[in-house]
């Protein structure tokens, strides 16, 4: 089975599924990759009606009263017994494949793949009741059908498609959602908001070429992307393909794969709606088009990149229609979550929130402004990009082409009588300088710092030649966070941790754990993990860090010192997290 259909099986069964006699039971389970293979390769001659009694979907008397019903009405047996609701499409479904021995496929479960399905229409596809479902390495194309004898389908579609064709068997209820799925995909970016002289262009360019299977194909990837909460979309160049890979709750996984002979129209494609120079192939560059999915504004990054295979593309996705998130919603919880409300609800001061990118931070400091958004404040922000615009908050936008840089538009925004400022990223001695010196002439300072942890921001803004007397005055408190993949509710398993295995993966324990393993199943997409929640530690400065900041004392020194005081690591939090069942301790250890 596994030889024969590669493409098939994205997570493969196990081997008893794949073993069970299908008859044994009613209940037919669907392995995680949404495939059945049928008892016997080939099929032999007998009815349907006698294949669905061997599967134990239906008793022999029920079938049989329905094949002399048949008889009388002139209908099948099969329509009978789906009419009075006896039988359902998917055993139909599962009865016909076993039939003709071919593979039934779950498309609820099973992960479609983009590519193969835009090889024909939505026409095409209701016409013949079949869709592509995928690839098989030497060019076969994988195709769900209700009715696998429908000769004339397979010859339709083969021209179509120019590949070889191979059917598996689905339900027809399921082929008919793909369709309006395809439609709804289709038609998903109704516009391209763009602002001043680049919208219309872009808007002409989809019109004119509303049709072409390209714009169709990069549309129902970014389309897709938007549908299954992707932070990034890759496209990615191998020599031969090119491989299509999502970004979801941090982690990467593959899409669909894009044929050779399209990879040049969807780069170009790609170009145009960012605005970039499609004769430009040697150099990266940097485009930016906002669309409209789904009565959603999505704010999409393009950067391409030259490798030795080809020129690569990155799309960063921004839901700027997102809700803003409140703290308790973004797993900072007590004397944690007391200490950052306390520093940013103060009238002066410097609030920083450090980690990798993709962290979070900007959403932290997003939260944090929210809550102390009122009438009676005046916030300003500097931020490349505007991640979310907040009503009754005045956004600046850092244009480097323009000359706006951070730290330009910061000594402008303090002429401007701000109480609030926050400074998307201190990335240089100036910008950092600015920051500090607003901090201490009355102004509440929010930003951030990439940084591992919390006492490391102390350390580099020494480095970024800030004195330590300053940031020693200037700095309140310092967050450092991560975001940890959260355990699928529907699919997490009960597991004990022995001391042992906890200790091996760096945590300090003297008892074994109860906690939960991730399994995966279809809400998950066969992860295990179903969205991100923040784990952070919360570095207030006392007089005692004060001072050993105005030493220069060591980073290892100070957290030691923190710790003391009563800082929680990252570890540490993600720990707690374990033990209330809502990550798991591999994805703890894998972030921090």
């Amino acid at each position: 089975m596994t030889d024969e259909t590669p493409h098939l099986r994205p997570v493969p069964p196990t081997e008893a599924a794949a073993a069970a006699p299908a008859e044994e039971s009613a209940s037919v389970a669907i392995p995680s990759s949404g495939l059945i293979a049928p008892t016997q390769r080939g099929g032999r001659q007998r009815f349907l009606s006698d294949v669905i009694v061997e599967l134990g979907f239906l008793p022999r008397e029920r079938v049989d009263a329905a094949v002399e019903e048949a008889r009388a009405s002139g209908r099948t047996p099969e329509q009978v017994l789906l009419t009075t609701g006896a039988l359902q499409g998917d055993q139909l479904a599962r009865a016909t494949a076993e039939r003709f021995g071919l593979d039934f496929v779950d498309l609820g479960v099973f992960k479609l793949d983009l590519a193969a399905v835009n090889l024909v229409t939505p026409q095409a596809v209701r016409r013949y009741n079949a869709v592509p479902v995928g690839f098989e390495r030497e060019g076969v194309l994988y195709v769900a059908m209700t009715d696998p004898s429908n000769v004339l389908a397979l010859d339709d579609l083969k021209l179509m498609t120019g590949h070889e064709i191979r059917p598996v068997v689905a339900a027809a209820e399921d082929i008919a959602s793909i369709v309006v799925r395809m439609n709804r995909l289709d038609d998903a970016i109704a516009e391209a908001v763009e602002e001043d002289e680049e919208a219309e262009p872009i808007a002409e360019i989809r019109e004119s070429a509303e049709d072409a299977p390209v714009i169709k194909l990069v549309n129902s990837v970014i389309a897709q992307a938007a549908q299954e909460g992707a932070s990034d979309i890759h496209f990615e160049p191998d020599g031969r393909d090119m491989r299509v890979r999502f970004r979801i709750d941090g982690v990467l996984s593959e899409s669909t794969t894009i044929p050779r002979r399209m990879i040049a129209g969807v780069v170009s494609r790609v170009k145009i709606m960012g605005d970039l120079d499609i004769s430009e192939r040697r150099v990266p560059q940097d485009g930016r088009v906002t669309l409209n999915i789904e009565n959603r504004l999505v704010d999409i990054r393009i950067v391409t990149l030259p490798s030795v295979h080809g020129e690569g593309i990155v799309m960063r996705l921004l839901d700027k229609s997102q809700a803003l998130l409140e703290l308790d919603k973004l797993g900072m919880r007590g004397e944690e979550r007391e200490h950052f409300e306390h520093a940013f609800h103060q009238a002066y001061g410097a609030v920083l929130v450090t980690g990798p990118t993709g962290s979070g931070k900007s959403t932290t400091l997003y939260a944090a402004m929210n809550a102390i958004n009122s009438v009676d404040k005046n916030i300003i922000t500097i931020e490349d990009p505007v991640e979310y615009q907040l009503s009754g908050v005045n956004q600046i936008q850092v244009n480097s082409k323009a000359g706006l840089t951070f730290a330009d538009g910061l000594r402008s925004m303090l002429r401007a009588d701000p109480d609030v400022i926050m400074v998307g990223e201190i990335r240089d001695s100036d910008t950092a300088r600015i920051a500090v010196e607003s901090a201490l002439t009355g102004h509440l300072v929010l930003s951030t710092l990439h940084t591992n942890d919390a006492p490391s921001a102390i350390t580099r803004l020494t480095e970024m030649d800030i004195e330590p007397f300053l940031t020693a005055s200037a700095v309140d408190c310092v967050v450092a966070q991560r975001l940890a993949r959260q355990l699928c509710a529907h699919c997490k398993k009960r597991t004990m941790l022995s001391v042992d295995a906890l200790r091996l993966a760096g945590f300090d324990v003297k008892y074994d754990m109860e906690a939960y393993d991730p399994v995966g199943c279809a809400r998950c997409n066969h992860s295990g993990y179903k969205g991100r929640i923040g784990l952070y530690e919360v570095m207030l400065l006392s007089d005692d860090i004060r001072s050993m900041t105005i030493e220069r004392t060591s980073t290892d020194k100070i957290r030691a010192k923190a710790i003391e005081e009563g800082m929680r690591p990252l570890k540490d939090d993600g720990l707690e997290k374990v033990r209330q069942g809502i990550t798991s301790i591999a994805e703890v250890s894998r972030i921090t």
